[in-house]
């Protein structure tokens, strides 16, 4: 299947600058292809991703794919999407950010083989120019009239832009002329908010190469949920890629959660299953959707590629220990994990009385009904239920010697926290 047909198949196409070009040229050669991201924070999230997973997938066709860190246009901010001008950062700031954004680009697309996808920063050759160069070399080739008319300028221009937000789509188009002369890029892609940009590219490429140069846009198409929702966005934020800000298991739930109605756009766009294996997971979610096979695949097939096989299996683990209630079974990092958004208590727990002790950390109101509720069986800790109002609690419960997990009801969890 050429390339094109395969990302039609996934619904994964927005806009092309010449459809039939760009297939005829798939089909000719290996093309050489980039994206971009700026180094605005020190990980990407799930939004991040749609591009990159698309550039892949030409990877995996044949073709060379360059991610490209923008070490320079990140020092200046993308307008588009915004309505306001962006906090510019510290140039320190913003190379710790190309360095943990090109760390997290190698583990998760960089593979030995001769069309390895390619990693290049564009301040290497930015900050080279000059301001005089800037302007009669490259800022002579756009006019005002049409960059006003850019859909990233013309819905700022109510709010205001300044002339530093403005000058991005000239920055981001010397980055396609630049790779286009040096590293044969013939193709840039990226989201639909990015059209603007890339076409601006595409300009300057024929104007200072030529009307006949064969050069290229793909763009993505915007991803919202069933409900109208931005995808990515979750009441605790955003999904990141960094197991720091997003834990294996927080990711996982994430994708084990997708809604019936968008699971199978998740596993076209996403995952690297093949067109047989989707159509076969799309047919259960119709037949048999409380099963959530879908979800599942898709959970694990993103934990895997994003985190590894280990982090999958150990958010299996959390998963499954929730369900059954046996939480002895986990270490006190996978308790961490996965009771990171519960109720959390802190206890300077020597020995105590479990009434006196769940009044103490404020898990019960009052001895009162502290007594009632372990007496109707109300009350776990660890996974047991408790029964013996004499209980004596210690630090040697604490798993791991860190937490003591307290379950009150059915599906009340509370992590308490054992101070040193």
């Amino acid at each position: 299947m050429n390339i094109i047909d395969e990302l039609e198949w996934r619904e994964a196409i927005n806009q092309q600058t010449d459809a039939e070009g760009l297939r005829e040229l798939t089909n000719e050669k290996a093309v050489s292809l980039y994206c971009g991201v700026d180094p605005t924070g020190d990980s990407m999230h799930i939004g991040h991703l749609i591009p990159f997973m698309v550039l892949k997938r030409f990877q995996l066709a044949g073709h060379r794919p360059v991610i490209l860190i923008g070490g320079a246009t990140g020092t200046i901010g993308d307008p588009s999407g915004r309505q306001s001008e962006r906090s510019l950062q510290t140039l320190e700031q913003i190379q710790e950010n190309v360095d943990a954004l090109t760390a997290q680009m190698k583990k998760l697309f960089v593979t030995e083989g001769d069309n390895q996808i390619r990693l290049v920063n564009n301040y290497d050759w930015t900050h080279k120019i000059n301001v005089i160069e800037f302007l009669r070399d490259f800022g002579k080739n756009f006019s005002i009239n049409t960059m006003l008319a850019k859909d990233v300028v013309s819905s700022r221009l109510e709010s205001g832009i300044s002339f530093t937000e403005f000058s991005y789509q000239i920055l981001q188009s010397l980055d396609y002329l630049h790779l286009y002369k040096h590293e044969d890029v013939q193709l840039q892609i990226g989201g639909s908010d990015q059209w603007g940009n890339i076409t601006s590219g595409l300009d300057l490429i024929r104007k200072k190469e030529g009307p006949e140069a064969k050069a290229f846009g793909l763009t993505i198409p915007l991803m919202l949920k069933a409900d109208g929702t931005k995808f990515g966005k979750t009441a605790g934020g955003a999904i990141w890629l960094d197991p720091n800000k997003t834990t294996p298991f927080e990711f996982y739930q994430f994708w084990a959660n997708t809604d019936d109605r968008d699971v199978v756009k998740y596993l076209k766009y996403f995952t690297f299953l093949s067109k047989e294996q989707i159509e076969e997971l799309a047919e259960k979610v119709q037949t048999e959707p409380h099963k959530r096979e879908a979800q599942k695949a898709l959970a694990e097939e993103m934990t895997k590629f994003v985190h590894s096989e280990e982090m999958l299996e150990q958010a299996k683990r959390i998963t499954a220990a929730l369900f059954t209630g046996d939480i002895k079974s986990l270490s006190a990092d996978e308790i961490e994990q996965g009771f990171k958004e519960m109720p959390t208590y802190e206890s300077t727990l020597e020995t105590k009385n479990i009434v006196d002790w769940l009044v103490e950390i404020g898990i019960e109101p009052s001895k009162r009904q502290a007594r009632e509720d372990i007496t109707k069986g109300a009350i776990s800790m660890n996974g047991e239920r408790v029964t013996d109002l004499e209980l004596e609690v210690t630090p040697s419960l604490a798993i791991g010697g860190r937490f003591i997990i307290i379950r009150k009801g059915k599906k009340n969890y509370s992590l308490v926290k054992l101070s040193q």
